[in-house]
């Protein structure tokens, strides 16, 4: 859907029991946006003294780039007005430096690990059993620049 335009959520709960993997509004730890009005869309889910993750990205969706809608102003301004711990960073740019655009996730799971209480060495070796070969430097690299921002 992301590829076409859409919004894709998606949904991981860590805890030693998990009732429903379904996170209701004003639930989540954490919410991580890949695109800034994602993330306005759904800073409804986010929990009081929760955090958001935002790269400052801009993707039109369908009614912007037709002209039916306008897409909005000061994004993240509006998220931090709205009392929201959020770190918004370029992770198009850090992806770049890293050797890649297509690294931007790996960027963004970085900025998140750095967040969590999960060890570093979990998240790399999590990278190292899931990338291609081929891929693996340039995403370990785009993890470190993540995880420093």
């Amino acid at each position: 859907m992301s590829q076409r335009g859409g919004s894709v959520v998606t949904y991981v709960k860590f805890a030693d029991k998990v009732y429903s993997p379904v996170i209701s509004e004003g639930e989540a730890d954490i919410i991580l946006a890949f695109e800034q009005l994602e993330a306005y869309r759904y800073i409804k889910f986010l929990k009081k003294g929760g955090k958001m993750l935002v790269n400052i990205q801009k993707t039109p969706p369908m009614p912007v780039i037709t002209g039916a809608a306008k897409y909005p102003d000061d994004i993240i301004e509006k998220i931090r007005d709205a009392g929201v711990d959020i770190t918004a960073v370029d992770a198009l740019s850090a992806a770049l430096e890293a050797g890649n655009a297509k690294a931007v996730n790996v960027v963004l799971i970085g900025l998140l690990a750095s967040r969590t209480d999960i060890p570093k060495d979990v998240w790399i070796e999590a990278i190292g059993q899931t990338v291609p070969p081929k891929f693996l430097d340039v995403n370990k690299k785009a993890f470190e620049i993540g995880f420093s921002l």
